[in-house]
């Protein structure tokens, strides 16, 4: 069973910083898709970065530059480090997973992901 934990959110100033944590177990696929993906209050949710088993990344654009996503293969755990953090960042963080098909490409899409933690939410205050 595929269980995906996320930790590491609170509450901070604008320009601080935070790092959120994704646990995973039970996830046995070589190749694939890890993401952070957010959802703010009446908002959909987007996606905001993701790795692959490759090491490639991908942000969105409200992140360049502010956000990066790692992974510790050891611990098996997906990281998101976020910097000059901003109001309008506040939202629930959820990391997500899906298996690659060989020569698949990875989305920003929160369709093409199977597998969801339950969200940690993260709040700046101006």
């Amino acid at each position: 069973q595929v269980q995906l934990v996320e930790s590491g959110g609170g509450s901070v100033q604008a320009g601080g910083s935070l790092r959120l944590s994704c646990a995973v177990s039970g996830f046995t696929y070589t190749t694939y898709c890890m993401g952070w993906f957010r959802q703010a209050p009446g908002k959909e949710r987007e996606g905001v970065g993701f790795m692959n088993d490759n090491g490639y990344t991908r942000y969105a654009d409200f992140v360049k530059g502010r956000f990066t996503v790692s992974r510790d293969n050891a611990k098996i755990t997906l990281y998101l480090q976020m910097n000059s953090l901003k109001p309008e960042d506040t939202a629930m963080y959820y990391c997500a997973a899906k298996s690659r098909s060989y020569g698949g490409s990875c989305r920003l899409s929160q369709y093409d992901y199977r597998y969801w933690g339950q969200g940690t939410q993260v709040t700046i205050s101006s």
